[in-house]
Formats: structure tokens, sequence, C-alpha cells
């Protein structure tokens, strides 16, 4: 944080107030101190790079301050101070992001002046994120999101998933991209609902599918061994009964042996046709390709259908791991998680891993594997090629 950089405090408490204008300055700091929610707005300057909110607040309180903060699409890091339950902060803290707001931590009243330094001190200034590639005032035309299939411009990333227990590279997950002639790589997010509007679910599932089966010999390491695939499946895939015997026809014409496979499907995949969906499942199964739950803990139904689908694996959805080191009850879903997987027998992935704490606390947790950004970003096969070599030169050493 440089002396440039805004502070601005809105707390009912005059004590409060005095107490963080006084730390910041001893740590020349500018902070503008208010118990005024009115003033918010105008103090909301380019230049605010922090702002610590009371939740407790008489006239407005700070629930709908973060919802106005959202729609201002602010940018400053937020600092939620409140004495009331812990749960609560977390559910507000939730909110937030979900609104958008970058939260920068929490301060649990009443908090000690070394508590409040710390995080003055350790708090980064975060750069603004880039705009979207894609403009939404200026959607893909629907030809040009037909022609990404016709003529080859969906391509695979790759991102490893890495062993707790051994430290290897245990497989690789294909992710979608589409490399736009115009508007460069674009992410599922750009592409899929245009997609799924279209009909064209199934078809990006078997290019994704033909892709991913072609490319992962070349990941093989020194002895040949090759990583496992996972691969994403579409629901409306999942409902057709011929998919097994497709899917199997790939593999081998590719040399993919099926137990080298997964299948990723998500908890609202199965929700709707159970039976088709089913019935496809457990003659993958039968087949040895692996099946695998992804997101799981976003659903509602699969708690009611887990017992029923043949998966050999759960995929912690990432929401829950993000925020594992500092929200009891994301801490307490993802252990319960990893004891239920490893109830059922099942392997236990933990998605969206980015720090050091979150990837030793998972696997002093029991989790068997992980995958994120703290491994890697999702790669190009060429750039995964290296990326794997480099890893296993250094496991070596």
């Amino acid at each position: 944080m440089t002396s440039s950089d805004r502070i601005v405090v809105i707390d009912d408490d005059e004590v409060i107030l005095k107490i963080v204008s006084a730390a910041a300055e001893t740590m020349q700091l500018e902070c503008v101190a208010t118990g005024n929610v009115d003033l918010l707005p105008e103090l909301l300057t380019p230049a605010t790079s922090l702002i610590l909110l009371d939740l407790m607040m008489p006239k407005m309180d700070g629930v709908e301050v973060l919802r106005m903060l959202g729609e201002r699409r602010c940018k400053a890091g937020i600092v939620l101070m409140s004495g009331i339950d812990k749960r609560v902060i977390e559910t507000a803290k939730k909110m937030a992001r979900s609104l958008g707001l970058t939260v920068a931590g929490h301060l649990q009243k009443p908090f000690s002046l070394p508590q409040l330094q710390m995080l003055l001190e350790t708090h980064k200034v975060l750069e603004p994120e880039e705009d979207p590639v894609v403009d939404e005032r200026e959607p893909i035309p629907d030809h040009e999101v037909i022609q990404a299939l016709e003529l080859g411009q969906i391509v695979n990333y790759y991102q490893p998933q890495i062993n707790l227990a051994t430290g290897e590279v245990s497989g690789v997950e294909a992710l979608a991209r589409w490399r736009h002639p115009e508007r460069g790589l674009l992410y599922p997010e750009h592409f899929l609902e245009r997609m799924e509007v279209l009909g064209l679910m199934d078809r990006l599932c078997w290019v994704t599918v033909d892709l991913g089966l072609a490319e992962v010999g070349q990941f093989a390491d020194q002895d040949g061994r090759v990583p496992r695939l996972s691969l994403n499946v579409s629901v409306t895939s999942l409902r057709d009964l011929k998919f097994p015997d497709i899917f199997l026809d790939l593999a081998h014409k590719h040399g993919v042996p099926a137990k080298n496979i997964a299948v990723e499907i998500t908890e609202t995949g199965l929700v709707t046709e159970l039976a088709l969906t089913l019935d496809v499942l457990t003659r993958l199964r039968m087949r040895q390709i692996q099946l695998s739950i992804d997101d799981f803990g976003t659903g509602y139904a699969m708690m009611q259908q887990l017992q029923n689908v043949p998966a050999i694996e759960l995929k912690i959805d990432k929401s829950f791991v993000q925020w594992m080191e500092s929200n009891m009850s994301d801490r307490v879903m993802v252990e319960k998680i990893i004891e239920m997987g490893h109830e059922l027998e099942m392997e236990v992935v933990a998605e969206g891993v980015e720090t050091q704490e979150q990837y030793d606390l998972l696997r002093k947790k029991g989790c068997d594997s992980v995958q994120g950004f703290l491994v890697s970003h999702a790669l190009p096969p060429e750039e995964m090629v290296r990326w794997l070599a480099e890893y296993r030169g250094r496991a070596k050493l």
C-alpha cells in the first residue's frame, strides 16, 4: 500500500474511528473515517483501496452498504467489522464475494491494535480486473459459434492433478477453449451458454473428447505411463444410449485404455431423466471407464442419488476450497466431503487450490488429489508437455 492510497472507515462508534485513524496516521496512510453512511458514495474515489465497514450500522446496515458497493462495482478491498457471531460475518463475506466484491479480511470486535496494524500492513492493493474479452453489448453472432466447431477453433487446455500422498501427477483434466480469430482465446463462460441455446453441446462434447483422447498420449512419462485423462461430458450426451459405444470406439481408435479415462459429470446433470443417465453411466463403468462427480456440494439432489451413481471419485467444488482457511463453514464442508467420499470408497479431489496453506490443509485432512493455480493453470498441449517434463525433473532431485 502506498501513501497515495486511501482508507475509508465506516462505523458509528467514535472510538473505533479514532483508533483506525490513529493507526493509519502512524503508518503514513491517508484515512477518512466517518459514521455517516450517506457520505460513502462521495468518499469512493479511484484512490480508495481499502474500506473498513461495520456491519451493524443504525441507519443503513453493512449488508445494505455491500449491496450498494456491488452495484457500483467497487474495486477496493473490504474489511468487515462486527461484534456479532462469526458465522454471520462469514455469510456476509460470501454475500460480498457473490456481488463481485473483494473481501480483504474481517475484524472481530473488540479487536486489538496489533490485529488492526497487521491487517493494514499486509493489505495489498489489487490491480483492477481486466475487462472480459467479450463485451456483453456485442454478443458473439450465432454463425461464429457454429463455425467454431466446423473450422476447428475449439481446442483443449489441460490442468494437472497432483496426488497428495506421492506428489506425482495423477491425471490431467481437459478444458475447452475457443481460439477466436479476432477476439483471441475465449473461456467457456463466453460460449457455453450460446452453444447450449443453439443445441450444440453434444457436438462440442465429441470435439473435446476426440481431441483429449488424441492428445493425452504425449503426456506420458519416461516409462510410458500416461496420466489419467478427465473429460467433461454434456448432460445431453449422457442421455444418448449410444454414447458408451461411440466413446469406447474413439478410445480404441486413439489407443487409450478405458481404465485410464474419467468422465466428469455434474450434480445438476443427474437431476433430470435420471433413468437414461444411470443407464449410460452404468454401462461406462462396466467397460472400465471411471466416473467422477464434479463440483460436488453445489447441487441439492445428489445426496439422494449419490449411492446409486457408480462413481469412483468426488471433486470438491472450488467455492468451498477457496475460503476454507478462514471460513469455518467451508472448512467443515471440505472435511465432511472427504470423510463421506472415503466412506463410500471413492477418491476425493479438491479443485481450485491456490495457496500452499490450502494444499497443506487438504493433505492433512486426507484429501487424495488437488488441482488449481498453485499447481498450474490450464495449459495448451505443447506447454503441458514442457510443464510435465519440468515437474517430473524437479521430483527426481
